[in-house]
This record gives C-alpha cells, sequence and structure tokens, in this order.
C-alpha cells in the first residue's frame, strides 16, 4: 500500500482537527505513527497527564466492548493528608473502558503500582480506541468514573499517589 502526497496531507489534516495527540496507523506494508505536542494539564504537582493513542484504523466497523460488571468508583482507603495526589485526567471526549475487552482483566485496579507508559484505559471516540498511558508513577489510590460511561475532555479519572 503506498500512500500518495494528498492521502498524507488528508490523514494529517483529519489528526489535526481530530483532537488526537498522537495516532498509529499499521497495516502488512505500512506504518504510520504522528504524533503533536500538546497541552498537558495536571492536578496538585505539575505532572503530566496522559497521551492519546489511537488504535490501527480498520476498514470495518468495530463494536465497542459490553459493558462490565462491577462496582462503582472502586475506591481505596482514606489518603493521607501529607501524601502527593496527582490527578489524570481524560484528554478527549469519549467513552471509558477499564479493559480492552468485556473478558480482558482490568488494566489497573486500587492498589496497583504505575510506571510511564502503562496504559491505565482506554478512550473510544469515533470508533477509534485510544489507549491511555501513564506518563508518571505511582499507585492508583481512586478509580473515578464507571466503566463504558462517556467522558468529557480533561475530566478527571484516576487519582494517583506518586511514587
Amino acid at each position: 500500500m503506498t500512500m500518495e502526497t494528498k492521502e498524507i496531507q488528508k490523514l494529517l489534516d483529519f489528526i489535526a482537527n481530530s483532537g488526537l495527540d498522537e495516532v498509529i496507523i499499521e497495516t502488512s506494508e505500512l506504518k504510520v505513527k504522528v504524533k503533536r505536542n500538546s497541552t498537558v494539564q495536571t492536578v496538585a504537582v505539575g505532572v503530566p497527564a496522559p497521551q492519546a493513542v489511537a488504535a490501527p484504523v480498520v476498514q470495518s466497523v468495530a463494536a465497542a466492548p459490553a459493558v462490565r460488571k462491577e462496582t462503582p468508583a472502586e475506591e481505596a482507603p482514606a489518603e493521607k493528608a501529607d501524601s502527593k495526589i496527582v490527578t489524570i485526567k481524560s484528554p478527549m471526549i469519549g467513552t471509558f473502558y477499564r479493559a480492552s475487552s468485556p473478558e480482558s482483566p482490568l488494566f489497573v485496579n486500587v492498589g496497583d503500582e504505575i510506571k510511564p507508559g502503562k496504559v491505565v484505559c482506554v478512550i473510544e471516540a469515533m470508533k477509534l480506541f485510544n489507549e491511555i498511558e501513564s506518563e508518571l508513577s505511582g499507585k492508583i489510590v481512586k478509580v473515578l468514573v464507571e466503566n463504558a460511561t462517556p467522558v468529557e475532555f480533561d475530566q478527571p479519572l484516576f487519582q494517583v499517589e506518586l511514587a
């Protein structure tokens, strides 16, 4: 599959208008990765929020994962007042999923240690499943959103105690 200049420009225009920070398209013959700088907002201690990563684009329409039954907004024991708690916020509007499919284990649970690059959730926007990766090290202390619910841009998703 060879991409012409017009097709590349259309792809770049689509990404620029989509609000996504990073898109990866991969086929057996071609791999395209586009990443742009974005402003990230954080709470409390100035650690960057996660960036979006788009799943590969496919020609057929993918079905959204089914709703997973779980306890609403799982919580850890009360946090220490002097601890460094940071909020991971949604980088986009979409549907929040805690796992890649209903049969898969959750990406993170309360009490899990995370490091930069660790996928913490998926946000589905316009049939693209965007993996949201952590940009910080710490421990998940609270999940603020229920699985399979809509989220807004900059909506708090997780609270993390910094390592």
